[in-house]
């Protein structure tokens, strides 16, 4: 499976950005998803997850409330709706597949993901 994520770019505090996450080489609707991020200097974090029949998400508490995550399968495409951004939510956002798993734990786990995307980059100014 191969990903591409964009979407990001530069806007300002309080602002909203749609990221997109669009995979190739084989069908991803019976696996869950995952948005991670990292900014620099700083470990890869989760952000939000998705199970494949999107009947349950995932949030980090950072995010609660202001980003949505969602998926189209038909499209095989992922999405990270953000929302009132703050100059932290600054990153470089990857998408992800994870393993088959029956934990939901798992859904915060980055070591239960592959298939990386490159990233997208979301600057947030003050």
């Amino acid at each position: 499976v191969q990903l591409q994520a964009s979407g990001g770019g530069l806007v300002q505090a309080g602002g909203s950005l749609r990221l997109s996450c669009a995979a190739s080489g084989r069908p991803f609707t019976s696996y869950a998803l995952g948005w991670f991020r990292q900014a620099p200097g700083k470990e890869r974090e989760f952000v939000a997850a998705i199970n494949w029949s999107s009947h349950n998400t995932y949030y980090a508490d950072s995010v609660k409330g202001r980003f949505t995550i969602s998926r189209d399968n038909a499209k095989n495409t992922l999405y990270l709706q953000m929302n009132t951004l703050k100059p932290e939510d600054a990153a470089v956002y990857y998408c992800a597949v994870r393993r088959p798993s029956l934990d939901s734990k798992s859904f915060y786990d980055i070591k239960m993901y592959d298939y990386w995307g490159q990233g997208t980059l979301v600057t947030v100014s003050s």
